[in-house]
């Protein structure tokens, strides 16, 4: 009896991995925190709308993530700290902000915001566990990210943020 629960439970957890990996979901590492993400339909997504957005963007020379260390050699204790920040500055701050005329680009936003939830959420209950602590570095870089963001008007900073998302997504991806 003990024998076809544990075969059950084996079971179970290979058709979940199985289908995770189907729907192009990767387990990333954020210091202690293990988060699935689908990383795939969330790049699918900007790259849809990537060359419209940045077309929006008037201020070239200004970058709100490249600024000088902003996401450079995050130490590996912090990158669940500084990724959960940097979720939360993306839900609350820039796809919020993130409104045009073209429904297709808003579908879109809307579509990448709903998957950013998604691991918000994840990730959230890996800090509840205390695994997801924040030391002066990580907070010292958000700080500075969201010093760039509140340099410029919101609606501008919306934008720019999100043109940039290529940026996290590829250091989300390194991690």
């Amino acid at each position: 009896m003990k024998g076809s629960h544990l075969l059950l439970c084996l079971l179970s957890i290979s058709c979940s991995v199985g289908w995770m990996l189907a729907a192009g979901s990767r387990i990333f590492h954020f210091g202690p925190c293990r988060v699935p993400m689908t990383m795939t339909e969330i790049r699918a997504g900007f790259t849809a709308i990537k060359a419209k957005i940045q077309a929006r963007d008037p201020i070239r020379t200004l970058s709100i993530l490249s600024h000088p260390h902003s996401l450079h050699k995050v130490k590996s204790s912090d990158r669940c700290c500084i990724t959960h920040h940097l979720l939360n500055f993306y839900v609350d701050k820039v796809f919020r902000h993130c409104k045009t005329e073209d429904s297709f680009i808003n579908r879109k936003i809307s579509s990448i915001a709903n998957s950013f939830l998604s691991v918000r959420r994840k990730l959230e209950q890996c800090r509840e566990q205390n695994k997801c602590t924040c030391g002066q570095e990580s907070t010292e870089k958000f700080n500075q990210v969201l010093a760039n963001y509140e340099g410029l008007n919101v609606t501008s900073a919306a934008m720019k943020s999100l043109g940039e998302l290529d940026i996290l997504l590829d250091w989300m991806e390194k991690s």
